[in-house]
């Protein structure tokens, strides 16, 4: 199958997931080229994502892929349609689709149908939800109160990892957890501020698997 799209000039496209049986819209994507060539060959949509720098299969963490029916493509060949059989929910939030909230009055048109809390890891649904806070109105957020003050946030990042040092160095291991945990959920809130997804952070951590921690400071003072 030859596809007519010039990725020199847009590497990242817009893809559509549309359920094959109902018409609804599920979610929009962006595909690279290896993307697109990875749906076609295999059958089920994989993407790219944008925040995480990397190839992803859909359902990959759940198991609610994406079994591909058909692929369109635009008039002006770039922009993809997916007809895709969904395999339990499209949204990560449990939502039959991302599509789930109406701006008219912020409120909520499709039901969770799927619990999610046993899917995704507890610093990937903080993460999510710190995001979301970014378009959140409240004034009662202490994480929206962080999003829109740089300074506060630097602030409390460097006094939690003081508190986590002290705690190490004196207390129980309970406020060691306690204090861990207050350093790892503003950090979350640094790389939210910074659009950085934790993924990367997974990714370069990986990345130093099999290398001794003295070679890896070597490596980045010599840059």
């Amino acid at each position: 199958m030859k596809i007519n799209i010039d990725w020199n000039k847009t590497p990242l496209i817009p893809a559509i997931a549309q359920d094959a049986k109902s018409g609804d819209v599920l979610m929009l994507a962006y595909m690279n080229k290896e993307a697109l060539d990875l749906t076609l060959q295999t059958g089920y949509a994989h993407y790219f994502s944008r925040s995480r720098q990397r190839i992803w299969k859909k359902g990959e963490s759940s198991n609610h892929t994406q079994e591909v029916v058909d692929v369109l493509i635009d008039c002006d060949n770039d922009t993809i349609l997916l007809k895709v059989n969904q395999n339990g929910v499209a949204c990560h939030t449990g939502a039959k689709s991302c599509f789930f909230r109406t701006i008219k009055d912020n409120k909520r048109v499709l039901n969770q149908e799927v619990d999610t809390s046993d899917i995704y890891s507890v610093v990937d649904t903080l993460y999510h939800t710190i995001q979301e806070r970014k378009s959140d109105n409240s004034k009662k957020s202490w994480t929206k109160k962080l999003l829109n003050n740089k300074e506060l946030l630097l602030n409390k990042i460097r006094e939690e990892a003081e508190e986590l040092c002290v705690a190490i160095d004196r207390e129980d291991d309970k406020q060691v957890i306690y204090e861990a945990a207050d350093l790892l959920y503003h950090s979350l809130v640094g790389l939210g501020y910074r659009d950085i997804s934790p993924d990367m952070v997974r990714q370069e951590l990986k990345r130093r698997f099999g290398t001794s921690g003295i070679e890896e400071k070597e490596s980045r003072d010599k840059k």
